[in-house]
């Protein structure tokens, strides 16, 4: 089925295909899932009611299991909206109006700390967004730096020095991957006849030698005792201008802003940071669109700003259309992906569900926002009151004349005087007191009281009747750097726990999210720590046996079949079934008890930007497929608890039958179960016991792991007697 949406002159500029078998697999998959669910309730309930009239089986770890299964059920319930009506797109930028035509854009790039985000790397990226394939009048990139680190800027300079070669560079020869760092370390898909030209090998070396001396003095600048942040300083404001006019306006606008930061201001972190954004550059540019981008997402495919307008120009779409969302992709990913980097799940299954709906959410990078979708749009119309406005947006009398104009883009005449009143007035914008006592964080911008600024804000946008889609390009429009070792991809003091931390502030899916990466867990230490005493799973011989070996067998291979149509391969079962339960019992576990003090008030949200400094030994490892289990104790040991008490379990159930064996009935499923859970577990047990590497698991950590899962068989008997 394929919905056709149409452009003034009758040819679409996009198409919306429906995904067909998918939707009627899913649908089946729901509806037989739901009955057995209801017949597993069913027979939960009847026992329960048998054991409490009996009184012959201890009535808690019942109470417990049954409570465990309703949650992840209504869980699972919920979740299948993402499942009933998948959707993907294709888009046609040759049918766009010329290039006199198009919108602005203004592209957004935010870095906060020089020292976990090398310089090099975000100037790679701002370049990249300057060789955009778009017109570069109509092109401006800002630079936000939240460090306030004076590297940064010079190191921005020093970019646009190079980028005056690189971007004519690009366009001159088509170039397709328009990151220098990464053009220069890959075999770039050049056209032969390029290849061949003695033109173009003579530019391609001096412009790879041109970026030798760049990289390097950016390196430099980098390992200067000055590339520190500094959260005391005042707003700077720079429009990023060369010594040749004409030279200038063939090239995208440049500019670096650091807004103000004191100690005693709440900054409201990223979110904070983009709101200066938006009113900074609204005196600059005032672009209508908005393209938003992490500091180590390059842009890999030029076309990227063409593809997101044959959205928001299209008259079916374009009134209602708030962002396009492009999904997250990774260039260092292993094919092993054992720490789940690609995040298969959300950007190639979740996202298309969302995209039949209403669309997707805000992924905190490679979208193409529109600026109106920010303000709230009653507050903006003709004859509202001036206070109520400047209550609204602040006291910039420029910022809201701009405001009436719907975001007609005009560009800071660069001759003028740079330092003029127009200039002067942005950095008022950036300063901490500018949002007092205004709507900045609450209805306008990007919402604050969530350190995941991008799912509450898309939240908010959508309830108030926006759409947003999402656009699976052939060429990944954006790749970043995934994590690569166990730190920074499970420890909750970093993106877990800000992920987690916020979806609780939001207030509304927080308990499930909590619920549905921990009670997994729980339950099986809940059934390993009576599992030598209590017979309180079904039995074999049980007809409802069956159902409960239906819904396991069935949703696997539901699991299974869903890998399969994005192209992965079905070790990513296995890889993603094993992320899932450490994910459950370490960085949920502690991002959600993180959460739940910061909401009853004992602990404040912190926002720490992800470590993007690469180390060849862990790059070595996660290429290898061999997990680095460099990180604290206390995040390690409830792991290695749990995957060593279902060891131990195991190995006492199967002692249990080779002596016991017409126990073997009663006990098959909890000896499976552990089974299968020591079985996901197995790189943490060679990682405790076999391995002698730098990424093994510390012996004191295994030491307090054994006694704890010691201590809880010990003590089954009492956790469960009633």
């Amino acid at each position: 089925m394929t919905l056709q949406t149409m452009n003034s002159a009758s040819y679409p500029l996009n198409l919306c295909h429906l995904k067909k078998s998918t939707l009627i697999i899913n649908r089946l998959y729901i509806l037989f899932h739901c009955i057995a669910i209801l017949i597993l309730i069913f027979f939960r309930i009847s026992s329960i009611l048998t054991i409490f009239h009996s009184k012959n089986q201890p009535l808690i770890p019942h109470l417990l299991i049954f409570i465990s299964e309703l949650t992840l059920s209504f869980i699972w319930f919920l979740n299948q909206a993402f499942y009933w009506r998948p959707v993907t797109r294709t888009v046609f930028p040759e049918r766009l109006p010329e290039d006199d035509q198009l919108p602005p854009i203004d592209v957004f790039i935010c870095t906060a700390d020089p020292r976990a985000e090398p310089p090099l790397g975000v100037m790679n990226t701002v370049i990249s967004a300057m060789a955009l394939n778009y017109p570069v009048e109509k092109l401006s990139v800002y630079l936000s730096d939240d460090g306030g680190c004076p590297v940064t800027l010079e190191a921005m300079r020093e970019a646009l020095k190079f980028a005056k070669l690189w971007v004519p560079f690009c366009k001159k020869y088509g170039v397709k991957t328009i990151s220098p760092e990464a053009y220069f370390t890959s075999e770039e898909d050049v056209d032969e006849v390029m290849v061949d030209s003695h033109e173009f090998g003579a530019d391609e070396h001096r412009i790879k030698e041109e970026y030798k001396l760049f990289a390097q003095k950016v390196t430099m600048m980098s390992e200067s005792q000055s590339c520190i942040p500094n959260k005391d300083h005042s707003a700077v404001v720079e429009v990023m201008v060369d010594e040749s006019i004409h030279d200038q306006r063939k090239m995208p606008l440049l500019v670096y802003v650091s807004r103000e930061k004191r100690p005693s201001h709440p900054h409201h972190f990223k979110a904070g940071a983009l709101n200066a954004l938006v009113r900074v550059s609204s005196l600059i540019s005032n672009s209508p669109y908005i393209l938003g981008l992490d500091c180590d997402m390059y842009c890999n495919n030029k076309n990227s700003a063409r593809e997101a307008m044959c959205f928001h120009l299209d008259p079916n779409l374009s009134s209602s259309l708030a962002f396009v969302q492009f999904p997250q992709t990774f260039h260092n990913i292993s094919k092993h992906d054992i720490y789940e980097s690609q995040l298969r799940c959300t950007f190639k299954t979740l996202w298309l569900g969302m995209d039949g709906i209403k669309g997707p959410c805000l992924s905190g990078t490679g979208y193409y926002l529109k600026r109106e979708a920010l303000y709230e749009l009653p507050l903006i119309q003709e004859g509202i009151n001036l206070k109520e406005v400047k209550q609204c947006f602040g006291s910039s009398n420029e910022f809201i004349r701009l405001l009436y104009k719907k975001c007609n883009a005009k560009v800071l005449d660069c001759e003028k005087d740079l330092f003029d009143e127009s200039l002067q007035e942005t950095k008022h914008l950036a300063s901490c007191e500018y949002e007092n006592d205004t709507k900045w964080g609450n209805e306008v911008g990007f919402r604050y009281f969530s350190v995941t600024e991008d799912f509450y804000t898309s939240i908010h946008i959508h309830c108030k009747h926006w759409i947003s889609v999402n656009h699976i390009p052939s060429r990944p429009a954006f790749l970043g750097s995934c994590t690569t070792n166990f730190k920074r991809c499970f420890d909750s003091r970093h993106k877990m726990e800000r992920w987690l931390d916020g979806s609780c502030s939001i207030k509304i899916l927080s308990p499930y999210l909590w619920t549905i990466k921990n009670a997994y867990s729980s339950e099986f230490l809940l059934c390993m720590a009576g599992f030598l005493t209590y017979r309180f799973h079904i039995f074999v011989t049980n007809p409802f046996f069956l159902v409960f070996l239906y819904v396991f067998v069935l949703s696997n291979l539901q699991h299974m079949r869903e890998i399969h149509s994005t192209g992965a391969s079905l070790q990513t079962w296995k890889y993603e079934q094993r992320v899932w339960m450490i994910k459950g019992i370490t960085s949920h576990l502690y991002g959600s008890a993180h959460a739940i003090m910061e909401i009853l008030g004992v602990k404040e949200a912190n926002f720490l930007p992800t470590n993007k400094v690469v180390n060849e030994d862990e790059v070595k490892l996660h290429q290898m497929g061999i997990y680095n289990f460099q990180t604290s104790s206390i995040f390690l040991v409830p792991l290695c608890s749990l995957v060593t008490l279902n060891l131990l379990a195991f190995i006492v159930g199967i002692i249990q039958i080779v002596f016991l064996r017409e126990y073997l009935d009663a006990i098959f499923i909890q000896t499976f179960l552990t089974f299968y859970i020591a079985l996901m577990g197995y790189p943490v047990l060679e990682g405790m016991m076999l391995r002698k590497d730098k990424g093994r698991i510390a012996t004191n950590v295994s030491c307090y792991s054994l006694i704890f899962s010691v201590f809880i068989l010990s003590f089954g008997k009492l956790l469960v007697a009633y």
